[in-house]
């Protein structure tokens, strides 16, 4: 279902909001309770299971892709942190199975027709070359959705995010064709500085997104970096 994004930042769509009360949080955490009740009031959750898709994260990448067009004309693309698979599956339903696409996640992935799935960790430098060998040509988008567990410290959070953002941004300067596209997960307050000004230096145009179907609550956005341009560092 195509969503729309009004002034505010806010979806646009026809699913449901009906509200359900759980019955008793006997044997249950506070915690715990709360994510449950949460779940069964999420609208996203509802149509990511009505769909197919695995996660209703594959909303805020529809979301996107739709505000963006990050997809078009795509032949080759890189998803890193790709588990438990609902961005892949955009982007097959999307694209295509001609179109080339590797998912890589410290996680095992339930295989995904149309999706080169691999297991290993990303922060290790042969994931990046074996990354590279796959690849039958220049990418034309990065994607990564890759997260730490979160330690509920905010500063030691953003460290670790824009770690893996910076990763992520070091490989996608390295395979993107021109004028590609690379799209990463950062925290709130957005990039660092010093981060923002090579994407700037790579890019000719970067921003920052909260698609709707990103909770309120939640301190993620995205930064979205289009019309890549090789230069030296």
């Amino acid at each position: 279902m195509a969503n729309s994004w009004d002034s505010r930042g806010n979806v646009r769509s026809k699913i449901g909001r009906d509200k359900v009360r759980l019955k008793t949080a006997r044997g249950r955490t506070n915690s715990s309770a709360r994510w449950l009740q949460r779940q069964l009031n999420d609208p996203y959750v509802a149509e990511a299971r009505r769909l197919g898709y695995r996660s209703r994260a594959a909303f805020k990448f529809k979301e996107l892709d739709e505000k963006y067009d990050l997809l078009k004309g795509a032949k080759r693309v890189v998803d890193l942190g790709c588990a438990p698979g609902g961005w892949a599956q955009v982007m097959v339903e999307r694209l295509g199975t001609k179109a080339e696409i590797i998912g890589i996640d410290l996680q095992e992935v339930e295989p995904i027709q149309g999706v080169e799935l691999l297991v290993m960790d990303f922060e290790k430098p042969e994931s990046e070359e074996l990354l590279m060998q796959k690849l039958t040509g220049k990418a034309n988008i990065v994607v990564s959705d890759m997260a730490n567990a979160a330690t509920g410290h905010k500063q030691t959070d953003h460290i670790k995010t824009m770690t893996l953002c910076e990763m992520a941004l070091n490989f996608a300067i390295r395979v993107l064709a021109e004028d590609g596209k690379f799209v990463a997960k950062v925290l709130q307050g957005g990039s660092d500085k010093e981060l923002l000004h090579r994407m700037n230096t790579y890019f000719k145009k970067v921003r920052h997104a909260k698609p709707p179907a990103s909770r309120k609550e939640s301190t993620e956005w995205y930064v979205v970096a289009e019309g890549f341009r090789a230069r030296k560092e």
